[in-house]
């Protein structure tokens, strides 16, 4: 249950087995099915999650109806809406699970205590937090310097089993193109 997020931490400076422990007695598994929501909008973000397994969707809908995907977090990622969580605000998005993803959940305030008075803890939040500024600013910068190929191939570069893991509906509005044009981009690059 815990072994994978486990495997993952000892490579986060801080780490001991006593802080190991101490974070998953305060956490717990859970397995969502596919398409269940985890946070929706106007709800505040009360946890951070672990995938261990699956992926994990962060979406906004705009008025016309258009959802426009933010991030997909797929395993060994952490993953929460960070300005609700951070600012215990409410969100302005969903979170939900694309497929049945197994994740290592653990609630705001035993996080926060954590990170006070662990190493690994500190540790824990400054990775994440690097991680989404990186994420952030490699996203802005691939919207504005490349095209959708670039993109696409980028994506599956980093997450090869992608295309037939994900609904390529969900893809399409990651890299901000239609429907339309994602599939005549796949027909181009696997034909």
């Amino acid at each position: 249950m815990f072994e994978h997020f486990k495997s993952v931490l000892k490579n986060f400076s801080g780490y001991d087995d006593e802080q190991m422990e101490l974070i998953c007695s305060l956490a717990e598994n859970k397995i969502f099915k596919k398409n269940d929501y985890l946070l929706t909008p106007g709800k505040i973000c009360r946890h951070m999650y672990f995938v261990n397994s699956g992926c994990l969707r962060f979406f906004g809908v705009n008025e016309e109806g258009v959802e426009n995907t933010r991030y997909l977090g797929f395993r060994s990622k952490f993953a929460s809406n960070l300005t609700s969580f951070i600012q215990f605000i409410p969100s302005e998005e969903y979170i939900q699970s694309v497929v049945e993803t197994e994740v290592i959940v653990i609630g705001r305030t035993d996080f926060y205590r954590v990170e006070k008075n662990t190493l690994l803890g500190k540790s824990i939040y400054k990775n994440i937090l690097e991680r989404a500024y990186i994420t952030t600013q490699k996203r802005i910068y691939s919207f504005q310097g490349e095209m959708a190929e670039e993109r696409l191939t980028g994506l599956i570069l980093k997450e090869p089993e992608i295309l037939s893991s994900i609904p390529h509906k969900i893809i399409a509005s990651y890299l901000g193109i239609t429907p339309y044009t994602f599939s005549r981009l796949v027909k181009n690059k696997f034909s």
